[in-house]
């Protein structure tokens, strides 16, 4: 089944997920690219019109207006919307397809400017307005979330009669030749390492300082890492979705350079969220920040390396236990040559355009709003390996204590 798709957003991980829908032009008949800034989706359409056979429309809008949301979605009458701009913008672009009765997809929850904090709650509120209009919301179709919820699916489906335990390791060792840089939009990375970590056990969520739990692990294709534990949105999903679960944890890899420089800029109040005055009008130190840094989309060419990110999983199966671990190794070369950006966007991307187009063909066809672990792993499983993002399986894993 062919049809249209909406995407709202032309950052890096949109720029990914344009490339792969117009690579996938047998099921992406046309797609409209939608942003604030109307020339990065003219840049992207005239780089990729004439290589496909998809045709590409492009559009101004103000996603944090539903109004403006609503008309644009009624001119272009798309299939799905394809959510790729900020957490803030996700509860407009969800009442303007409820408005339209439009299926929804995204790669992260809803976060409220004004707090860093990941919650599913302000979505999961909509689950009975989306049941009763008879469309689907996919939230989280990125890596992780995304990714590693399919593979905590795949796992339980094939694998395991119940699962205990669940780390999921995210582990980038790429290198962009900066001290300081983050690899996806500042401001939502910052805060994201900056928060309380917090993971899941016995029934309750478990807080700790930041950075405060680092274990080493040795990554397939990139070598021994530090990692830390951190809070990551699709533990609260998992959590609730996967049965038997006694822990679930998140671990991300970070390097001394970087950890030194956050450690700076916190010190010095550069990544606070609380406004304050300067030269007679308000600015948010974190939002100054960010300008002042590279841009995530200028790291592509500069970066050297791969990523490796995947769950490890532990349960039972058959009354015998199983460990089983299941990953993707990814080349920040590889991606820039290919979609011309680094492997973080990479991996955003693939997984956004295959959630959309899983909800398009029918394959994946439930009303209301659901986490991505909750639909069939299988079908989204084969398309990684169609589509860039090959998995390895290991039965023998080494264990994170």
């Amino acid at each position: 089944m062919m049809g249209k798709c909406l995407i709202i957003g032309a950052g890096g991980v949109a720029s990914v997920a344009v490339h792969k829908c117009c690579q996938n032009s047998g099921v992406f008949k046309e797609i409209m690219i939608a942003s604030r800034t109307k020339s990065k989706c003219d840049a992207l359409k005239s780089k990729l019109q004439g290589t496909t056979d998809t045709l590409i429309h492009t559009a101004r809008v103000n996603a944090d207006n539903v109004d403006e949301m609503i008309a644009l979605i009624e001119s272009f009458n798309p299939d799905v919307v394809l959510n790729l701009a900020l957490p803030y913008q996700d509860l407009t672009i969800m009442d303007a397809c409820l408005a339209t009765r439009t299926h929804y997809v995204d790669t992260a929850n809803y976060e409220p400017p004004e707090t860093a904090k990941f919650e599913y709650k302000w979505q999961w509120a909509y689950r009975d307005k989306f049941k009763n209009a008879g469309i689907t919301a996919l939230l989280g179709s990125g890596f992780d979330p995304g990714v590693t919820g399919v593979f905590c699916a795949y796992a339980m489906k094939h694998y395991f009669d119940s699962i205990e335990y669940i780390d999921i390791l995210d582990c980038n060792g790429g290198d962009h030749g900066y001290p300081f840089a983050t690899n996806f939009n500042p401001e939502i990375n910052i805060r994201e390492v900056s928060a309380n970590g917090r993971y899941w056990e016995s029934g309750k969520w478990i807080e700790t300082s930041p950075m405060e739990i680092k274990r080493e692990y040795r990554f397939d294709g990139v070598g021994e890492r530090d990692m830390y534990l951190l809070y990551h949105e699709e533990l609260e999903s998992l959590a609730q979705n996967i049965k038997g679960i006694k822990r679930i944890r998140f671990f991300m890899t970070f390097g001394q350079s970087y950890l030194t420089h956050l450690k700076c800029l916190e010190n010095v109040g550069m990544t606070s969220i609380e406004p304050i005055m300067y030269e007679g009008r308000e600015i948010i130190p974190l939002q100054f920040l960010k300008a002042v840094l590279p841009d995530p989309a200028s790291l592509g060419e500069r970066t050297i390396g791969k990523t490796n990110i995947g769950c490890i999983i532990q349960g039972v199966k058959d009354g015998k236990p199983v460990n089983y671990y299941v990953y993707n190794i990814c080349d920040h070369r590889e991606c820039y040559k290919e979609v011309g950006s680094q492997a973080v966007s990479y991996t955003t991307g693939v997984p956004a355009m295959l959630g959309a187009m899983m909800v398009m063909t029918g394959e994946w066809n439930k009303a209301g709003v659901y986490n991505i672990e909750e639909f069939d792993p299988d079908p989204f499983m084969r398309e990684l390996n169609k589509w860039g993002l090959p998995w390895i399986e290991s039965f023998n894993p080494d264990l994170v204590n």
